[in-house]
């Protein structure tokens, strides 16, 4: 663990993974820094950077208020969170690449294509990462069980 000052989620334990210095981003494979996976790198589609982008300059309700009250700025227990993050031929919501956590919050749209979300949950878990989703709905109206869930399925330091 580093000397790093932790927020109100300390002492957070990380670990469980052997881990070697590589790169900074496991996405871009930068020399110096970060982490080694059983697949370090994951695939990008240059195609999506322009609408991922956009993507972030026009966040949900629901987007926002994960972003400014949980993962902005390393306020979750120092992990660094990548919005609208593109992965394979996806835009994730939130990215963290120490963790290999995607969290994705799923609309009202979600709710009509349940088979597509289990198929991209499926190739993105291929992939190594780990797939956490929210509805709308527990964002909006209780995000302190959110932010609970979250942590206590990090700090149990399970394939969440």
């Amino acid at each position: 663990m580093n000397d790093k000052k932790l927020t109100p989620l300390a002492p957070l334990v990380r670990g469980g993974q052997k881990t070697t210095c590589l790169s900074p981003s496991l996405d871009k494979g930068r020399a110096g820094e970060g982490f080694a996976f059983e697949s370090a790198f994951l695939p990008y589609n240059k195609n999506l950077t322009s609408l991922a982008r956009e993507n972030r300059c026009n966040p949900t309700k629901a987007e926002s208020k994960v972003w400014n009250e949980i993962l902005r700025m390393r306020q979750f227990a120092d992990y660094k969170f990548l919005r609208q993050k593109p992965i394979y031929n996806y835009i994730v919501d939130f990215y963290c690449s120490e963790l290999r956590l995607v969290i994705e919050i799923d609309g009202d749209s979600h709710a009509e294509s349940i088979e597509y979300d289990a198929e991209r949950t499926k190739v993105l878990e291929a992939f190594g990462l780990t797939v956490v989703r929210y509805s709308n709905d527990e964002v909006l109206r209780n995000i302190q069980c959110v932010y609970d869930d979250l942590r206590g399925k990090i700090q149990a330091n399970i394939p969440l």
